[in-house]
Formats: C-alpha cells, structure tokens, sequence
C-alpha cells in the first residue's frame, strides 16, 4: 500500500528528506549542547552575546586566562560545520573545541550562531556571519558593545575559520573583506577544514537549500578565480582528509586559488586515514592532536 500523499517523500539528501506537502525532515539528531561556562583547568572563559534581534544572529566568546589587565590578543572568528542545517556554538563538539583553541593559541574566538535550513535557508548563514565579522569590527576603536573585544583584541591581528560548511562560509567572508574592505581591522589569514564547495553529490542539496542561487556556477558554491584573486588575507591554511568526500574539492580549491593571482602563500595538510570531521569525535586522538597543533601554529605565526 502506498503511503499517504502527506508523507511521499520527494527529496531525500545526506541530511534531510522532504515530504510531497513541502515539510522537511532533519535526518540526524540534535547535538546536545552546552552553556557557556569558565574552564576551571586552563581558566577560558566564554559567554554568550545577541548581536541582532531580527534575525537573532549570536556569538559564543571564548576569552583566554590573561597575563594582565591591558593584554592584547589576537582574534578568530569562527564558524562551525553541519551541513547548514545543524550544530551551533554550544554544541558539545564545537564548544569543547574553540575552547582548547583559545587555550592553546592564546586568542579570543568568537563563535558564530547563525540561521540554519529549513528554518532560515541559504543565504541566512552567509549575511549572519557577516553580520558577525561586522559586529566584531565594530570594537576596533574600542567604542564597541562588548567589553572583552573592546579591552583585549588586536584588530591587526584578525583571523577567520571554520570546517566543512563553516569554511565554505569562511571563503565568502574573506572574498567580501577583499572585496568592500573592513574598516579597523586586518584579517591576517584563513583557516580552512575539510571544506564544503561544489563538485560532489551534494551539489544538488545545497541549491534545494538556497533558493536563489544562480546554479551549480553560483561563486558561493564554486567561487571562480576571480573571487579568489581578491581573497583579504594574507595567508590560507587548508586541511583536506583522506578518506573525505570533499577531498578532492578542497584539492581544487587549493590549486584553483594558487592559479587565481591572489598574492598571499597558501598550504594545505592532508589528514592521512581520516575521515571528514573525525577530530569532532575524540579532541584527543593522535591524529586530532596533530591537526588541532597545526590549526594553532598557523593562529600563533608571526
């Protein structure tokens, strides 16, 4: 017997399927999450702060145990993985994660909480984190809203990152800091984890999820050497994993952007046996261990 029309589904991608009558289905379960807190043992800090009402767009800071009152830091802005679709700030994974980074790299993260599909579909996540990338610059003469930015971060010393989707994400704010500038602040390098773009089988859910794309050559989903020529950093920092699916679209992206004439140095480190993500899992596996020390060290270059 065939299922009621109400629940044909249509549409089924890697994370969510969709019904004949419209409805979307996430297809993986909700991360558990996490308040923020103050690390007893390496003496991070974080809070969470509302940066904008409508659409409520917030950030997660992470604020290292500092050496004196007047200490300067250097900044990440940090956006997470999943898909457009799941994870935040204070999911456990993400939490635990930008945490160690502040710890280790001694800088401020700033986490970035923005709308997900099908609540708020693509483009939401990209204006949220420039939303975002804005609000922070908006402390660089030290008149902004939020004290620890104000009193603590360099803004000559700007980095943006994130994983999978987050990257993905990532790219668009340095195209658009290359592109209309930031006043106050230079965004030194990028940090790109096994990033998400076009190329793969998930081409298609991402033009479901973005309604008004342009089409498998929109530049958010497969940015052309243009866009990447104008980059607003200096430095990129990429980490493909072996046995990733999108490792062969983080491959072109590193090769594409040292064709584009964009004038930074670019690298990319190979996770070796690994899948996507897979540090998510365990912060502490070897293979974590190596990828987390050299996330750091590019945070920590001169």
């Amino acid at each position: 017997m065939a299922p009621p029309a109400d629940n044909e589904v249509v549409l089924e991608f890697r994370f969510f399927k969709v019904y004949k009558d419209s409805r979307v289905e996430l297809v993986w379960p909700e991360c558990p999450k996490v308040p923020p807190s103050t690390d007893l043992i390496t003496g991070v800090q974080s809070k969470d702060v509302m940066i904008l009402t409508e659409p409520q767009v917030s950030v997660r800071i992470f604020l290292p145990k500092l050496k004196s009152p007047d200490q300067k830091l250097p900044l990440l802005l940090f956006v997470h993985g999943g898909g457009f679709v799941m994870f935040s700030p204070s999911a456990i994974p993400y939490h635990v994660l930008c945490n160690k980074v502040a710890a280790d790299a001694n800088v401020i993260v700033v986490s970035v909480e923005y709308g997900l599909f099908p609540t708020r579909p693509i483009p939401a996540c990209y204006e949220d984190s420039w939303e975002a990338l804005q609000w922070v610059a908006s402390h660089a003469d030290g008149s902004g809203a939020e004290p620890w930015l104000n009193n603590h971060a360099d803004f000559g010393k700007v980095f943006l990152g994130g994983d999978s989707g987050g990257a993905n994400i990532s790219h668009t704010l340095a195209f658009r800091v290359g592109s209309i500038g930031l006043p106050g602040v230079k965004v030194v390098g990028m940090i790109m984890v096994h990033p998400f773009f076009g190329g793969t089988e998930d081409d298609k859910m991402w033009l479901y999820m973005c309604p008004s794309n342009s089409g498998l050559d929109d530049p958010r989903l497969n940015p052309g050497f243009e866009d990447l020529a104008r980059l607003g950093c200096e430095r990129v920092l990429i980490f493909v994993a072996e046995k990733d699916s999108l490792i062969a679209v983080g491959r072109n992206y590193y090769e594409k952007l040292k064709k584009s004439g964009w004038k930074g140095s670019v690298e990319i480190v190979e996770n070796e046996d690994e899948d996507h993500c897979f540090y998510l899992l365990d912060l502490n596996s070897e293979k974590a261990v190596e990828l987390l020390h050299k996330f750091v060290s590019f945070l920590k270059q001169d």
